[in-house]
């Protein structure tokens, strides 16, 4: 089992930034691929973005590259998300998740773990 808590959530105008963690807890953090998803009311969880267990691969979606950036810290056991140039539609519910899948895993039914989520939310 690994328990997955986010944090750094919050209200940001448009523009603006926010740095997302996510802690793990329970069986080995670094024997796990790391990934964000998010998801806005009525829509389905979209991938976000993914990091490779020593962090030396990551992906990302179209709608977040450039602007976003995965990293981990397998010392701490912990994820990170840093969102930059936020945008109106960027707004959703954020949720970080782990997979023992190796390679680039972009569906959610690919991930083993999931935690709650932390509310993002950009105002124009």
């Amino acid at each position: 089992q690994v328990q997955l808590v986010e944090s750094g959530g919050g209200l940001v105008q448009a523009g603006g930034s926010l740095r997302l963690s996510c802690a793990a807890s329970g069986r080995t953090f670094s024997s796990y691929g790391m990934g964000w998803f998010r998801q806005a009311p009525g829509k389905e969880r979209d991938f976000v973005s993914r990091i490779s267990r020593s962090a030396d691969n990551s992906y990302y979606a179209d709608s977040v590259k450039g602007r976003f950036t995965i990293s981990r810290d397998n010392a701490k056991n912990t994820v990170y998300l840093e969102m930059n140039s936020l945008k109106p539609e960027d707004t959703a519910v954020y949720l970080c998740a782990a997979t023992s899948v190796v390679g680039i895993t972009t569906s959610s039914a690919d991930y083993d773990y999931w935690g709650q989520g932390t509310q993002v939310t950009v105002s124009s």
